[in-house]
């Protein structure tokens, strides 16, 4: 190796590069740096994905220790030098793109450069020392990318769906206060736009809780499909250059190291070739995505106006909305998360695409699999956090807006039905539409029912469904006496 104060010549088969003195990567990574810049997006961007990488070189080096294939020196400094960089050191030096070909042959040479190169460091040895510790022979002893990228990509997406489930479960708690404190309010429930019956906007956010919770069980079920790995398979999945106890021995430690219930893939060769849990995982993901945007459509209608539309919510006031109209303020929170959604199911689309363009033994497009998984995490944990923090927490009620057009509204007749009939409640809803009057007033002048009992039957309790009716009233079915 030869070098000077600022670079340093590396060799691989094609040839030598001169490196950054100062950098932990190598020729291989240098080439990377060269034949892919698309992206523009190091690996590092990704925490996790950095951290998985780390997890599976150190449990490899422990492996290769206990069956005697790595000497204690050398499995040791590896080790430590994994250690650090799960402990958040040296993130900056992975910087290979996300998007890459070679199946992920870029990132494992890129983590096998730094790793060594940390250790190296360690060890008191110059960088790029690679006679006495090799990113090949020893760092990536008993590995092939093959093996250690979708292993990587698993571990590191089982830890990065920890944060996204805690921020699925903080907003789901923020729907949950609201509908807490707007349990008494009552209001017209809507379908297909149109009027309804009542409900109150306690409801409604219960609703969307509810919603979220069932999300939360989705996502972890879906997880399980990533604690199947296939370490050990090496190239192929024949586990070709692999000591006979090393599969055994480095999945026992990759469960230790990373806290994951990881198993061995029964078959390894189909394993390597297959990415279908990929797939499923990215498909819950998007389930996800799509129901957070469906509520935040909802938040936008019922926020519409202030004065033209619905007006029922009052959405926190975050950015002036206009640079023409004065005092215009838009819903710039759900907005975002709207299109977080529709990133999250062109991820989707791309993830079932390249799941489909794998061929026979190896599928060579797993980078855009894991570039597209974990950006759909991070933004949907951004985004999970924005609408919780920037928006639901600071939601209020128009109260004297819902409750005049609850009174106003002729889907409250639809209460009234069990006891003055069907062919009467529609004529009572056709007078009320004519007139503007309130239903109430029309079923008592009609002497359909009394005051007393229009009261209680058009109680917020009542119309809300939470109060059960244990008391009927005889029904009058002349509707010619309504109208």
């Amino acid at each position: 190796m030869a070098e000077d104060a600022m670079t340093r010549t590396e060799t691989d088969s094609l040839g030598s590069l001169e490196i950054p003195a100062d950098a932990y990567w190598g020729i291989h990574t240098a080439r990377a740096l060269e034949n892919f810049p698309i992206s523009l997006r190091p690996i590092s961007v990704y925490r996790d994905l950095v951290v998985g990488l780390a997890m599976v070189k150190q449990a490899s080096a422990r492996a290769n220790r206990e069956i005697g294939v790595l000497d204690e020196e050398r499995a040791g400094l590896i080790d430590e030098a994994c250690r650090r960089i799960i402990d958040g050191e040296f993130h900056d030096q992975f910087v290979v793109g996300v998007v890459q070909g070679g199946a992920g042959t870029s990132t494992n040479m890129n983590a096998n450069e730094v790793i060594t190169n940390v250790a190296l460091e360690i060890a008191g040895r110059p960088k790029g020392d690679y006679e006495f510790l090799s990113p090949i022979d020893h760092t990536n002893r008993s590995q092939s990318t093959n093996d250690v990228y979708p292993t990587a990509i698993k571990v590191g997406l089982g830890l990065d769906l920890r944060t996204l489930l805690e921020e699925l479960d903080l907003l789901r708690q923020s729907f949950l206060a609201k509908a807490h404190e707007f349990h008494d309010i009552l209001k017209v429930g809507r379908t297909q736009l149109q009027d309804a019956v009542p409900m109150t906007l306690g409801q409604e956010f219960h609703g969307f809780a509810t919603t979220l919770g069932e999300d939360y069980h989705r996502l972890k079920e879906n997880a399980y499909l990533l604690c199947e790995v296939n370490m050990g398979a090496t190239a192929i999945g024949t586990g070709i250059t692999t000591h006979p106890g090393y599969a055994t021995a480095v999945i026992r430690h990759l469960r230790d190291i990373s806290g994951l219930d990881l198993e061995t893939a029964e078959d390894l060769v189909e394993s390597t070739s297959d990415t279908g849990a990929f797939m499923s995982f990215s498909s819950s993901l998007k389930r996800n995505a799509i129901k957070l945007s469906k509520i935040s459509n909802d938040l936008r209608l019922l926020s519409s106006g202030p004065q033209a539309g619905f007006g029922e919510i009052n959405l926190p006031a975050r950015q002036a909305g206009s640079s023409i109209m004065p005092g215009k303020v838009n819903p710039v929170i759900p907005e975002v998360v709207n299109q977080v959604a529709f990133a999250v199911a062109g991820a989707d689309l791309t993830v079932t695409m390249a799941v489909e363009g794998g061929q026979l033994q190896l599928n060579a497009f797993e980078p855009i699999i894991a570039h597209s998984i974990f950006q759909s995490i991070t933004w949907m944990r951004r985004g999970m956090r924005t609408l919780r923090i920037n928006c639901i927490d600071g939601i209020t009620a128009n109260r004297e807006r819902l409750g005049a057009m609850v009174g106003s509204s002729v889907g409250v007749v639809t209460a009234l039905t069990p006891y003055i009939g069907y062919a009467a409640s529609a004529a009572l809803a056709k007078a009320a539409l004519l007139t503007g009057r309130n239903v109430g007033d029309l079923v008592v002048e009609a002497g359909l029912m009394s005051r007393e009992d229009v009261d209680k039957q058009l109680s917020p309790a009542r119309l809300s469904g939470l109060e059960t009716v244990t008391q009927a009233i005889p029904i009058h079915t002349a509707a010619e006496d309504v109208i």
